[in-house]
């Protein structure tokens, strides 16, 4: 009999792996006792197969490489589940009576949510604070209020909206709640590679934090955007000398802007073939554009075409520009030199200068 390996999901998101001993895995969604920290607890059954043993070594909540040591015990009844359900509508009062608790003892934190186990031999209480809060005191009298094992567990904004979820901006449900297997950090950096607006209000969910989405989604932006020029690069086109001012990824286009001011969209490809007709070097510092995090600013790098410097007049070694005949220029005596002064030195060391 092969030890199979299944992931169970539990109130608020809560994902967990066990050991199912059985021949013939349980199917999915089906609800299940299992072994708990000092009892048992109930959850359903998430992942099977194969896909939990890669979720189990890819999630943040994964095994890693050592396997679980807590088994599947049993198949959960009709009354079992009935009894999970009322256990899950006592967590809001609880929670609520924690809160009073916690307004006596003066200490400064919000109490996100409340768990009882199914066995009701402990009770798991969430909450955020923005300092480590001291919460002896807070245990000792909760344990002597609900008389079972107390845990407190601090956890990030980020990780609330995971486990309360809600409704996002764009109508569907939190990314973190739904599917996202790992919450990532993110960065002002991957808003500004999108083009996105720099406002927090905008780009901000419902936990006060950047989106989870503009991390998943910027290596797309990262890989498209290497197709084009950068906004701001000058390019030398059959129409000569056009500013770039905008990219459209989704339907590879260019918005291009000449001397006279006049405006126009160009396919990226009839872009390319342009400038190659001008100059092919520039096509090729067109796809060797640096990556989008690498800071620098190419908007006044000058123009993309080879340069002819052979009108430039030649100069001598003391950078003075050579008069018509091909002689270097005579320095100007009524011209003041800008010499650096010394701490010692100054006038002490002019032509002239009054000797002390």
């Amino acid at each position: 009999m092969a030890t199979q390996l299944i992931e169970f999901a539990f109130k608020g998101n809560r994902k967990e792996f066990f050991l199912w001993d059985a021949e013939e895995p349980p199917r999915l969604h089906a609800s299940v006792i299992v072994e708990a920290d000092r009892g048992e607890d109930l959850g359903r059954i998430h992942s099977v197969g194969d896909l939990a043993e890669h979720r189990c070594g890819g999630c943040s909540h994964g095994c890693g490489s050592a396997r679980p040591e807590r088994k599947v015990l049993r198949n959960a009844t009709a009354d079992e589940e009935r009894r999970a359900a009322d256990i899950r509508g006592q967590d809001e009062d609880t929670r609520r009576k924690v809160m009073e608790k916690v307004k006596q003892h003066g200490l400064i934190m919000k109490v996100s949510d409340a768990e009882w186990q199914w066995d009701h031999r402990k009770l798991t209480i969430y909450f955020t604070a923005e300092r480590r809060v001291d919460f002896r005191a807070l245990v000792r009298d909760l344990a002597a209020a609900f008389r079972t094992r107390i845990e407190l567990k601090q956890i990030g904004v980020r990780d609330e909206a995971k486990r309360l979820s809600g409704i996002g901006r764009c109508g569907r449900e939190y990314c973190s709640a739904s599917w996202l297997p790992e919450l990532r950090p993110v960065n002002l950096q991957v808003a500004k590679d999108q083009r996105l607006s720099l406002n927090p209000s905008q780009i901000s969910g419902a936990c006060g934090r950047l989106m989870c989405c503009l991390r998943y989604e910027h290596e797309f932006y990262a890989q498209a955007r290497k197709r084009f020029p950068k906004e701001g690069r000058v390019l030398v086109t059959t129409r000569g000398e056009e500013k770039v001012v905008s990219n459209d990824i989704f339907n590879d286009r260019v918005t291009l802007r000449g001397t006279d001011g006049e405006t126009r969209i160009v396919p990226l490809g009839d872009l390319k073939s342009e400038i190659e007709r001008r100059s092919p070097l520039a096509v090729e510092r067109i796809d060797d554009e640096p990556d989008l995090d690498d800071g620098s600013d190419d908007t006044d790098n000058g123009v993309d075409a080879v340069l002819d410097l052979a009108d430039e007049a030649p100069a001598d070694a003391r950078g003075q520009t050579a008069d018509g005949n091909g002689e270097p220029a005579k320095p100007d005596p009524t011209r003041r030199s800008h010499r650096r002064r010394g701490r010692r030195g100054g006038r002490r060391s002019r032509p002239g200068g009054d000797a002390k």
